[in-house]
């Protein structure tokens, strides 16, 4: 009778030790492409959206694919995918599935068959990244009105060191930052550490608004939070970015969010 309740007593413990463990931070891919022609800007929009995104589907992957407000008048355009996985070997399985499926070959071909002398973009950046441990999965945002009007508004922060990088972080997580940024309602879509890319350390995450007029109020009534002011007054947080860089987008027609 005692072994029968002591493992009642152990199952039921274990099962709140499982019920109690936070999810598994999801890994998030950010592709840059950068072109300067027309005729290269909508290849790739064929080739992302007949393509790219539906051979993802199959993995029942959403991506959101997004174009700087500043393309209008650059003389380097870009296109950012945003992609999610459950991990590392997740992205590097679905990558190499691609080229088994006659599908997205097909599909793609414009693309992926473009001549060496007439490439379909001008460079080709993929950034990886691990989510935070306080938003440690994806929240797909719920906007309203027509995509052209949406804002998604991609932040990178770089560290003058690893030190100070790490104190950054902490400052999104245990200082508050991700939970001031929940009550007033940015709609985050992720928070994120980069694990490889061409600036490091850095630290990256985006945030989404029904248009820019929304985006503005958001962050004067971010500015003039109480809570900010205390968080960014601190001496243990000060200096802890060398490098702030926003990048301002709508979402495509056929982006998945």
């Amino acid at each position: 009778m005692k072994r029968f309740v002591f493992a009642i007593i152990l199952l039921i413990s274990s099962s709140l030790v499982f019920a109690g463990k936070p999810p598994a931070k999801e890994y998030y891919e950010i592709r840059v492409y950068q072109y300067s022609t027309s005729q290269q800007e909508q290849v790739l929009d064929q080739f992302l959206e007949k393509a790219f995104l539906p051979a993802l589907h199959q993995a029942k992957i959403k991506a959101g694919v997004y174009k700087p407000i500043a393309n209008d008048t650059a003389a380097v355009k870009k296109i950012y995918v945003l992609i999610p996985y459950k991990s590392l070997q997740q992205s590097i399985d679905v990558t190499e599935k691609f080229w088994k499926n006659n599908t997205f070959l097909e599909s793609g071909k414009d693309y992926l068959d473009a001549a060496y002398d007439n490439p379909p973009y001008a460079r080709f950046e993929r950034i990886f990244l691990r989510a935070f441990p306080d938003a440690p999965v994806m929240s797909i945002p719920s906007l309203n009105g027509p995509k052209k009007d949406r804002v998604y508004e991609l932040r990178s922060y770089e560290g003058p060191t690893e030190k100070k990088y790490i104190n950054k972080v902490e400052m999104f997580n245990k200082g508050g930052e991700v939970v001031l940024f929940k009550r007033l309602g940015f709609n985050a879509v992720f928070y994120s550490e980069v694990l490889f890319g061409s600036r490091m350390p850095n630290l990256m995450y985006m945030t989404s608004f029904d248009n820019m007029e929304s985006r503005e109020a958001h962050w004067k009534a971010f500015s003039n939070d109480p809570v900010w002011k205390k968080i960014s007054s601190m001496d243990y947080y000060k200096n802890n970015v060398s490098r702030n860089e926003t990048i301002l987008m709508h979402p495509t027609e056929y982006s998945d969010f």
